[in-house]
């Protein structure tokens, strides 16, 4: 029978130990992101505007969780006058419609957020009837790369 001195016994627990902690706390590869750009208006009235933005300051924790759940990255916002951008970060090849489904069917007070807040926003010139948010395609960049 082998026998093996405690310190020998624990130096080898200690290393198994780390092998098990790294493997299970090894970031994961992060997949390759797209953006995608997307822009609508918000109806011209400046209290409905108000509104807009202070539900943004304060989201409700159930869409930011189904956002998550949906798989997406990032999202910004930004604002000139009642015009709005958004811009999503989501894996190349990302299905938006699939995820924007998920996102919703999270919770339904994902759905009602969504419900509420089509009721600020109305389409840019040139969308579809019935169609408020519209991606906007690239057309130059820039890299220094």
């Amino acid at each position: 029978m082998h026998q093996i001195s405690l310190a020998a016994f624990c130096r080898t627990l200690t290393l198994a130990a780390v092998v098990i902690l790294s493997a299970c706390t090894a970031p994961e590869k992060e997949a390759v992101l797209q953006e995608h750009v997307f822009v609508v208006n918000i109806v011209q009235d400046a209290q409905k505007l108000k509104e807009y933005l202070d539900y943004h300051q304060h989201i409700w924790p159930e869409v930011a969780a189904g956002f998550k759940k949906a798989g997406y990255r990032k999202i910004t916002l930004y604002r000139y006058d009642y015009l709005l951008i958004m811009t999503i970060a989501v894996p190349v090849g990302a299905d938006l419609g699939q995820m924007g489904k998920t996102a919703e069917s999270y919770d339904k007070r994902c759905a009602e957020w969504n419900h509420l807040m089509d009721g600020y926003q109305t389409g840019v010139p040139g969308a579809a009837p019935g169609e408020k948010w519209v991606e906007a395609k690239p057309f130059f960049r820039f890299s220094k790369e």
